[in-house]
């Protein structure tokens, strides 16, 4: 293991031999987790400087599950292995560093219309498909982020503990709207007995690759592989991809060609999935659009964001209550649409 814990990129580089001294330049926009450059000129390899909040075994989970995609037909970016054969050599402040292969292509920030949503539809139901004989252990390695009752534990406790929060009022307003929201979910839906799948976990459409041409290419950012019920996982992709507004931005509503497209495009690659699983597709939209209200409602109280940013929000509270406020908007528009996103999963059976 490395002893000298290089602060930053280009003494990381170092590291790599097959990488030292090419240049390096940050990728715009910044993720909210991991730090990311772009190394060569055309980029070759992508430095991440990643999060302390993954546990070393997943690099090696990496490396296992892109060589069974890689053995599939799929592509999936290989993890660089440092001079001293490491995967992920010691960062600072107990983060580690990653070289991993670059893969050509574009990013987007959010799904433009059905045609990309159907696209990365197959892209995600083809890693489902070839992942259904992995071999090897995909246990979570953290705690379940999907866990909706805890989170709405926490958020029922920022209320109770609010009262002089400057945000006090909003925190209170909002919490209020999710926990009855999940009160109507609790009554309505279920994910008892669902079988549970291997999964990326983090299928926002940023973690896919594309062509020019607006062709999957591969899925990356593979930190938060597990398994978890169908419903989490493309509930979770679902709300992200056919939120009209994006990820925070204004007026978010659930378009519903997008998600069409997006179900179709995942039914016709993946090629399997019970009828009940299809069937909780929708409850799983909504219920992950409370649980990130929740999330982000008592996250709020704490003042806590790994992501804040001073140009959009006065501070990590009021940031973390727009957010809040943004995808409990989203979850009352699942839930007005509940019906019709049942009908467009139940044509797919």
């Amino acid at each position: 293991m490395q002893t000298t814990l290089p602060a930053g990129p280009a003494a990381a580089l170092a590291l790599y031999p097959c990488a030292a001294g090419e240049p390096w330049q940050l990728v715009e926009p910044a993720g909210l987790i991991n730090t990311t450059w772009a190394v060569g000129d055309p980029p070759r390899f992508v430095l991440q400087r990643v999060s302390a909040i993954f546990p070393e075994p997943i690099h090696a989970r990496i490396q296992e599950v892109g060589e069974h995609l890689r053995a599939r037909g799929l592509r999936s970016p290989r993890i660089v292995p440092a001079v001293d054969g490491s995967l992920a050599p010691p960062a600072p402040e107990g983060r580690r560093w990653r070289l991993m292969e670059f893969v050509p292509g574009c990013t987007h920030e959010r799904v433009p219309g059905p045609a990309l949503a159907h696209e990365a539809g197959a892209m995600v139901g083809r890693f489902h498909r070839a992942m259904l004989d992995f071999p090897g252990d995909l246990r979570p390695l953290r705690p379940d982020p999907h866990d909706t009752p805890r989170h709405m534990a926490a958020l029922a406790e920022a209320l109770a503990a609010c009262g002089e929060h400057r945000l006090a009022p909003g925190i209170r307003a909002l919490g209020e709207r999710v926990l009855a929201g999940w009160e109507r979910w609790t009554r309505r839906c279920s994910v008892a007995g669902l079988p549970v799948r291997p999964a990326h976990g983090d299928l926002k459409i940023s973690n896919l690759r594309f062509t020019a041409a607006g062709e999957a290419v591969c899925l990356i950012d593979l930190d938060t592989l597990s398994s978890m019920p169908l419903a989490c996982e493309l509930g979770d992709a679902l709300r992200s991809w056919c939120n009209r507004a994006g990820e925070g931005g204004a007026g978010p509503g659930l378009d519903t060609g997008i998600y069409a497209a997006a179900l179709a495009g995942w039914r016709g690659a993946a090629g399997f999935a019970t009828r009940e699983e299809l069937g909780s597709l929708a409850a799983g939209t909504w219920r992950i659009c409370l649980e990130l209200a929740a999330r982000f409602g008592a996250d709020a109280y704490h003042e806590r964001y790994f992501g804040w940013d001073p140009a959009v929000a006065a501070g990590r509270g009021e940031h973390n209550l727009s957010r809040a406020e943004s995808q409990a908007a989203l979850a009352a528009s699942v839930e007005g649409q509940l019906a019709a996103l049942e009908a467009v999963a139940g044509a797919l059976a």
